[in-house]
């Protein structure tokens, strides 16, 4: 079982849409929240390409990465897992199924989640930022999972909460089971590809017997 992180396990997405809004403000750079948020689940080099002008002047895109950083950072000891998410990493655990957090975070940003989760004793292994050459649509980071995990992408199922996640999954041949705690709708998900569609994890949860995470 391959999990994403932001917005799929852990309520983070809107926080990164309101820190990447500032960011870009300090940078001269009027992006409307909406904009910002369709970006959320790239990686930050995607993410700067999807929200701005495509004649910027790019010696400023890492100070304004940096930004974000701080932004974000200041809100890392209050974030929050979704009810039902460690509990969910728990379930699949204890059927015997490998638990691999696939996130493009960095390493620091990866532990403040991991810590929001609460669920160490269920998770395998996890990816972050260093691991993946090109974030995600690119499959890279879900391969890397796959190979952390030692399995092969039929044998594998990924949660996710964005259009990136199940085009990314899509690209490596791996099943993307998404959730609508991100705030992307059910039929932008249903059109990218996913193969199921719930409302939350804790929904999943509930429906775990069921779901495309035990086979059915």
């Amino acid at each position: 079982m391959i999990f994403d992180v932001d917005g799929t396990l852990v309520d983070t997405n809107y926080i990164h849409v309101v820190t990447w809004w500032e960011a870009f403000r300090q940078y001269e750079h009027d992006v409307p929240m909406a904009r910002v948020h369709r970006a959320i689940g790239m990686g930050s080099d995607k993410l700067l390409d999807h929200a701005l002008p495509e004649d910027r002047d790019r010696t400023a895109d890492d100070e304004i990465r940096a930004a974000h950083r701080h932004l974000y950072g200041e809100f890392w000891t209050r974030l929050r897992a979704f009810d039902g998410a460690a509990e969910l990493l728990r379930a699949c655990a204890g059927r015997g199924l490998k638990v691999v957090l696939a996130s493009s975070a960095s390493e620091r940003e990866m532990r403040a989640l991991r810590a929001a989760l609460d669920a160490e004793d269920a998770i395998t292994v996890a990816t972050s930022s260093d691991d993946a050459e090109e974030s995600k649509p690119a499959p890279d980071i879900v391969q890397v999972a796959l190979t952390r995990a030692g399995t092969r992408p039929e044998r594998a199922v990924f949660v996710g909460d964005t259009v990136w996640d199940v085009q990314a999954c899509a690209k490596a041949g791996v099943p993307c089971v998404a959730v609508l705690t991100g705030g992307i709708s059910r039929h932008e998900l249903a059109e990218a590809g996913a193969v199921a569609l719930y409302e939350s994890v804790a929904d999943l949860l509930r429906r775990f017997d069921d779901s495309p995470l035990t086979g059915h």
